[in-house]
């Protein structure tokens, strides 16, 4: 009897699977559930996967090493999707699948097995992790395969086979929640044209129906890593799901966008990040601060590799560690407190400090104290200019000299 290890979420996609796989594979199935911090979806779901026959359930409370491993190498690194997106789905697969391989190693299995569609970013995130990891286990992924297509397909099967789910088929959205992040699409949202209905916002306050007046936070850092709110020392998960209940009463965090998927489509994504938005906002401002100007440069362009890695599956290749390892040295300095302030949608910071800032007053004030040696001035424009000037006057001298060759 084939042994399988299965990424179970609990919804109807994994609950009919997992049925499935034991009636069209005679297979053992072992289900896997990580909980990476979402609140719904870990409902009752060790009872559902014993009643739809899991052999074995693990049900494991990741959040910690999501934060640590994960969101805050993320964070440091300024990593967000065509400069919009946190990638609160994309830097939980990598984890999971990590999990997965731990778990079919333990119980001997033959194979892992996902609940991903076959048009989306998740199956190659996942696979391509689990190959990464153990080249020795293959990978199944029956919504790519089986003779089910549709929803409505799928809740029938289910009902024939005494699956217990809960599901209908007026449910409007499909719906990805961790610590970092609330992703939702489908129905009317694959609309651009359809602004996103009120329904479809899970954790955040519509911006119009927000408290009128601002609230404001301290977000302290050390080493590029958020550790106290108000100067209150927090842990990781529970700093994030603190400011995600605040910057999400006031509106902060809704994301609208058309987003460019691995496999070739547009596609159309509502996101909701409170904490996200207001922690990558706050670290922006810090390292205005902190850093010199081309360590600054070169970051954002590897912060924007390291998303596009991540949103590609790639976590566990050397080139993402080699951006990890340039990141963790570039934000040595990046230590401080910033003053946030959440009002109606925004994430603004309206202070900074910092031990290791560059800024100097004195060379920066225009009144009194001015310690600028404004002398100097000419000298540099003289030579920050030379090579403009050089290719312009060759430039101008060889246009002339067409002009005259034309007029003969």
């Amino acid at each position: 009897m084939p042994k399988f290890v299965l990424a179970y979420s609990g919804g109807l996609d994994t609950s009919v699977m997992l049925a499935w796989l034991q009636e069209r594979y005679q297979a053992e199935v072992v289900t896997v559930t990580a909980d990476l911090g979402q609140t719904k979806e870990l409902r009752g779901v060790r009872e559902k996967a014993v009643a739809c026959g899991a052999s074995a359930v693990y049900l494991d409370n990741l959040r910690d090493e999501f934060v640590t491993e994960y969101l805050w190498p993320a964070l440091k690194a300024g990593a967000l999707y065509q400069e919009v997106y946190p990638l609160a789905t994309a830097l939980g697969r990598p984890l999971i699948a990590k999990r997965l391989v731990e778990v079919a190693r333990e119980v001997g299995a033959d194979a892992i097995v996902h609940g991903c569609t076959g048009k989306g970013n998740d199956q190659v995130r996942l696979e391509v992790s689990v190959a990464a990891l153990a080249p020795e286990l293959t990978c199944l992924a029956p919504l790519r395969e089986w003779e089910l297509k549709s929803r409505p397909q799928e809740i029938a099967w289910a009902r024939a086979h005494g699956v217990p789910v809960g599901a209908t088929e007026a449910a409007p959205y499909s719906i990805d929640e961790n610590l970092w992040g609330v992703a939702v699409e489908a129905g009317v949202l694959e609309d651009p044209w359809t602004e996103p209905p009120s329904d479809c916002w899970q954790v955040t306050k519509d911006p119009a129906d927000a408290p009128p007046t601002a609230s404001e936070v301290v977000v302290s850092f050390e080493r590029g890593i958020p550790v106290a709110l108000d100067r209150v020392p927090q842990d990781g998960s529970t700093l994030i799901g603190r400011l995600n209940a605040l910057a999400g009463e006031h509106g902060v965090g809704r994301i609208d966008m058309i987003e460019d998927r691995l496999v070739g489509i547009k596609s159309r994504e509502v996101y909701e990040a409170p904490a996200a938005v207001t922690l990558h906002a706050a670290r922006l401002a810090l390292e205005q601060l902190t850093l010199d100007r081309e360590t600054r440069r070169l970051k954002a362009q590897l912060g924007q590799d390291l998303a596009r890695l991540v949103y590609d599956g790639l976590w566990f290749t050397p080139v993402r560690e080699s951006i990890s390892a340039f990141v963790d040295h570039a934000t040595l300095p990046v230590t401080g407190d910033v003053r946030m302030k959440l009002h109606r949608g925004v994430a603004r910071a309206v202070g900074r400090q910092s031990p290791f800032a560059l800024y100097d007053e004195r060379l920066a004030t225009y009144g009194e104290g001015d310690a600028f040696n404004h002398g100097s001035a000419p000298g540099f424009i003289e030579l920050f200019g030379l090579g403009a000037r050089t290719a312009n006057a060759r430039r101008l001298r060889t246009e002339a000299s067409l002009v005259a060759g034309g007029a003969e």
